[in-house]
C-alpha cells in the first residue's frame, strides 16, 4: 500500500514476525528518511526530515560531593574526640550525667 502524507511518499509493509501490524516506510523524493509502527502524520514526517538539533553529551562524573575521593586518606582522630572518649571510659557505670541530675531530683 503506498500513500502520500503533504509532499512524504508513505509505503505500508507487514512487518516481520506479525499479521497485522504495518511499517510505514517515509520517503522524500525517493530517499528513505525513516520508519515508523504507526501510521505517520506530515508533523511526524517534517521531524524525520530534519530532527531538531541534540545537546552534546556531558561526560559521567564520578565525584560525588560529600564523599572521599578514591585513594584519599581518612581523616585523623582530633586530640578533642579522643579526650572526650577517654573520659567517658573512666566514669564509673552508677555515675549520673549531668543532664539527667535535675531530672532525677525533681
Amino acid at each position: 500500500m503506498q500513500f502520500k502524507v503533504g509532499k512524504y511518499d508513505v509505503i505500508a509493509q507487514p512487518m516481520n514476525g506479525s499479521a497485522h501490524m504495518l511499517r510505514y516506510t517515509v520517503r522524500l523524493h525517493g530517499k528513505r528518511l525513516g520508519a515508523l509502527a504507526s501510521m505517520p502524520t506530515e508533523s511526524d514526517c517534517k521531524f524525520m526530515e530534519s530532527p531538531p538539533p541534540v545537546p552534546p553529551l556531558k561526560p559521567f562524573v564520578y565525584y560525588r560531593p560529600g564523599r572521599p575521593k578514591k585513594g584519599a586518606t581518612p581523616p585523623s582522630a582530633s586530640g578533642d574526640l579522643a579526650a572526650n572518649t577517654a573520659a567517658r571510659d573512666d566514669l564509673p557505670s552508677d555515675a549520673i550525667p549531668d543532664a539527667l541530675r535535675g531530672r532525677i531530683n525533681d
